[in-house]
């Protein structure tokens, strides 16, 4: 069994069979809490850091680095050639959400807001998203979420619509 450095013991990699084939899907993805509530506390968020960091390993992606806030979550991951960023992110959130609605530590956590920001992004710019995510306590004392969210999806190419990125639906 070959295994990569940085994944645990007793846990299978399957590799592609096909000779030179090489793949990087590496992803900056934010998502935030329902109705952007501040519900993932501070004193225990290294909790939930370290599930995802888990959850990710288990799905054979590479965590460069997992960050946020109250009311959302940064992670800059290397996905697995076999699965996409919807079928990731909406695994990582229904896991994650279940886990935190069964955890006392968490108990104002109501649920994910339905979507989420993924952003192709090259190996190359991996270090200065490490360090925007490891500065979102500090950079957020200047910005709100709102504002921050909103300038990142322009600067990514998007064009926003007002405030509708930010709205849940009700069910």
């Amino acid at each position: 069994e070959h295994r990569t450095r940085w994944q645990p013991e007793g846990m299978h990699t399957y590799f592609c069979t096909t000779p030179m084939s090489y793949t990087q899907c590496l992803y900056h993805i934010v998502f935030r809490t329902k109705r952007s509530e501040r519900t993932i506390n501070e004193e225990n968020e290294r909790m939930l850091y370290k599930f995802l960091y888990t959850f990710s390993l288990l799905k054979q992606c590479k965590v460069f680095r997992i960050g946020g806030m109250p009311d959302h979550i940064h992670l800059l991951v290397g996905l697995h050639p076999t699965i996409s960023l919807a079928v990731f992110v909406k695994q990582i959130k229904e896991v994650s959400s279940r886990w935190l609605r069964g955890n006392s530590r968490f108990p104002a956590f109501d649920g994910w807001a339905e979507g989420y920001a993924g952003i192709s992004c090259s190996y190359e710019r991996r270090d200065t998203i490490i360090r925007y995510i490891m500065n979102q306590k500090e950079h957020h004392r200047r910005k709100s979420f709102s504002e921050e969210y909103k300038e990142w999806l322009t600067a990514e190419g998007f064009e926003v619509d007002g405030d509708f990125f930010l709205h849940d639906r009700e069910a």
